[in-house]
């Protein structure tokens, strides 16, 4: 690659984007055709509901990768992180000389511009803390503009255009392409930035917790002293690196000596209520539908930036308590026969436990969780030990085998069977299933009116939640409503 032509040019009429399926390379792609850029696509996997998306824009798409694909000799090329180096076409656009950039840099000039970005960052809740600060801006009448990673049920977007002087962005650690292999983060220049937690993960890119807390070292580095950064009291790991910064640094969370915590929590089902403290004083009461102490802290995170963009107290109380959340966190897919069905992203050993513990809260019935181990990271045994501990709030455990093992050398591959042998002696009831198949089945056998069936995956999970809801006997998907057992 010339990376003399690693960059983006004055005049730019037509772009293309090099794995354009993606959730983040499709959601700049309509937002590229929103501004009135000529765009086109290519992926090797195409299908809904990105394809659709897609469609609807008027965005052509082809499938495969071929230097056919670049014959119009587009002004620009945006690569997408998925890409190798050997992809045909992005060999055809080093051998033809066309501009190309990452997808930071793509958002940096033609999305963010002049706009003061507001980031969200760290391994857990940058998804739901950004989709909050976007919907208090939005409730605030200050028109926002946002690209996120996850679907904004309040939107049904992960992006959005807006005329205001804020892009909010989630500010993710991992690589930005196979020609800049610095984390996407440090491509943002943040006006504030909320820092959730630091832990180990993507162990495809990462060797350790060390080397992943040099990247958020380079990060917090780059921040400017007239930015602010708010920072989860409850992570060490959080609290060193943010250890004499240039920057304004605002902890947040439980710490009594933390400018911003929680105060008095009540669990209401379906509702949950809390104080936020503002420098030892209560500064406001709120609710909110999200379960767990999580949650409130990263409500807390956005109560915070949004205090201090001026937001009367009074409008973000009112986003509070009428944001549904994103897509896939804690999202109840349906409800037959008193058995609730719900989604939710979790696969982080923390993720997995906190996501569990929020939801215990609000089941009447059992509380039956369903963990597919899909990432890089999570189908390696590096939580081998751990997984067994964060499950202890469940009734029971079922585990489905990894269906993309073959990716991982034999010596380094985590266990489903190690993981349920491991949790029975623990005392839980675990078992694991080879097939997603085996799973449904079980499920319908098992479950009982009043039970909560919480599915835990960063994937389709082979529609698990569909094909369930199915085979429990809806008559009509469309008369799908939130359940008592469970309350989203």
């Amino acid at each position: 690659m010339d990376m003399e032509k690693n960059r983006i040019p004055e005049s730019v009429r037509t772009i293309h984007l090099i794995a354009i399926c993606g959730a983040g390379m499709g959601a700049l792609a309509g937002m590229l055709k929103d501004l009135g850029y000529t765009v086109t696509g290519s992926d090797q996997g195409v299908y809904p509901p990105m394809s659709d998306f897609l469609a609807q824009k008027g965005i052509p798409v082809t499938k495969g990768f071929s230097p056919e694909n670049l014959a119009h000799r587009p002004d620009l090329v945006v690569v997408g992180n998925a890409v190798v180096r050997d992809n045909p076409e992005a060999r055809a656009l080093a051998d033809m000389g066309l501009r190309f950039c990452s997808m930071p840099r793509a958002l940096n000039r033609f999305v963010a511009g002049d706009q003061k970005v507001l980031m969200t960052t760290g391994t857990h809740g940058k998804t739901t803390t950004a989709s909050i600060l976007a919907w208090i801006l939005y409730r605030a009448g200050m028109d926002p503009t946002f690209f996120i990673g996850g679907i904004l049920r309040d939107f049904n977007s992960n992006y959005r255009l807006g005329n205001g002087d804020f892009f909010v962005v989630e500010g993710d650690e991992y690589d930005t392409a196979f020609f800049d292999k610095v984390p996407k983060f440090v491509h943002y220049d943040p006006h504030m930035a909320i820092l959730t937690s630091v832990e180990f993960d993507h162990a495809d890119i990462y060797r350790d917790l060390a080397h992943v807390q040099s990247a958020f070292d380079r990060l917090l580095s780059r921040m400017r002293p007239e930015s602010t950064l708010l920072a989860f009291d409850g992570d060490p790991v959080v609290r060193d690196l943010t250890e004499n910064r240039t920057c304004t640094v605002l902890p947040y969370g439980r710490r009594p000596d933390s400018p911003w915590r929680l105060g008095e929590i009540r669990i209401e089902p379906p509702w949950t209520a809390f104080e936020v403290l503002k420098q030892g004083s209560v500064h406001g009461e709120f609710r909110t539908r999200l379960p767990g102490e999580h949650n409130l802290c990263n409500l807390l995170a956005a109560i915070a930036v949004a205090d201090g963009l001026g937001i009367p107290m009074e409008a973000i109380g009112d986003a509070v308590s009428s944001f549904q959340g994103p897509r896939r966190r804690q999202e109840v897919r349906g409800v037959v026969g008193g058995i609730t069905i719900m989604d939710d992203f979790a696969h982080h050993p923390t993720a997995v436990r906190e996501t569990i513990r929020g939801v215990r809260h609000f089941c009447e019935g059992r509380l039956i969780a369903v963990f597919e181990p899909r990432t890089n990271t999570s189908m390696r045994r590096v939580f081998q030990e751990v997984y067994a501990t964060v499950f202890d709030d469940a009734d029971m455990v079922v585990i489905r085998k990894p269906s993309r093992l073959d990716k991982v050398p034999e010596g380094e591959r985590f266990s489903s069977e190690q993981l349920v042998s491991d949790l029975n002696r623990r005392g839980r009831s675990a078992l694991h299933f080879d097939t997603t198949e085996a799973i449904i089945n079980f499920i319908k056998e098992t479950a009982q009116p009043g039970d909560t069936v919480l599915i835990m995956s960063n994937g389709g999970f082979d529609n698990i939640h569909a094909r369930l809801l199915a085979e429990l006997n809806i008559p009509n998907p469309g008369e799908m409503v939130p359940g008592k057992a469970c309350a989203s």
